[in-house]
């Protein structure tokens, strides 16, 4: 698959996106943490930090040495942990480009719940379907998942530019999540899992266009247009922590 580089919106009801940026902050600390770690020590991580389904449904208990937090809490802190750079690397560019903008269509603590609850929905999904349930599953994929999925009800007009061949080129936003999608279910259907929690990625897009009626804010019309909807005003920074 391919990186997006950035979009055409501006942000209308936000000055930063701080959840967005923190989110990134904290998987990039967690990972340098990974990195910089004797090797058994990053695979503690992703065995105490990760989601072992397993382990989440009762099946089975980990070991002391990585028995670091409850199972049910893993569901958050799997979202935090990747299994290599070029992991971690993918979901923030998808992160950075698409999260400001559903962030800004929200509010900052309503984007916060709507992250965590789409990663929390995919792992559990991802959890129910693997046949791997002694694997651990990292990475924010679910969550950023969901923020594509609500980012294609509320922008699909928006333009984003997509290095293709090499060659950057803007295209709609619906044609590229729809296509974005449709791989990833076509992948799901593949013989064997190859290590990618397609079904994750499933889960947390579709899960996030069902939740996105629900956290954005109201005066924003689904399938908005690309610039500010007549009647609404910009808002002070410090009164729009989703109210």
């Amino acid at each position: 698959m391919f990186f997006p580089l950035f979009d055409n919106l501006p942000r209308l009801l936000i000055e930063k996106p701080w959840v967005t940026i923190g989110v990134i902050t904290l998987c990039f600390i967690v990972y340098a943490v990974q990195s910089l770690s004797p090797e058994p020590v990053m695979a503690l991580m992703i065995y105490g930090l990760g989601l072992i389904p397993d382990v989440l449904f009762g099946q089975a208990q980990r070991p002391q040495s990585v028995d670091w937090v409850a199972p049910l809490f893993t569901l958050v802190t799997y979202n935090f942990v990747h299994g290599s750079f070029m992991h971690l690397a993918g979901n923030m560019a998808y992160l950075w480009v698409f999260g400001d903008n559903v962030e800004d269509a929200m509010g900052h603590r309503r984007f916060l719940l709507f992250v965590l609850s789409c990663g929390i929905l995919a792992g559990i999904g991802q959890a129910l379907i693997t046949s791997s349930g002694q694997s651990p599953i990292v990475g924010a994929s679910g969550a950023v998942s969901g923020i594509l999925g609500a980012y294609l009800l509320q922008y699909p007009r928006a333009k984003v530019l997509v290095p293709i061949f090499m060659i950057p080129v803007f295209i709609r936003a619906y044609l590229l999540l729809i296509f974005w999608i449709g791989f990833q279910i076509f992948s799901a259907f593949l013989p064997g899992e190859g290590g990618v929690a397609w079904w994750a990625h499933i889960i947390g897009f579709f899960s996030g266009m069902v939740l996105l009626p629900f956290f954005r804010h109201k005066t924003l019309p689904l399938l908005s247009p690309e610039e500010l909807p007549r009647g609404i005003k910009m808002r002070k920074k410090k009164n729009y922590w989703g109210k």
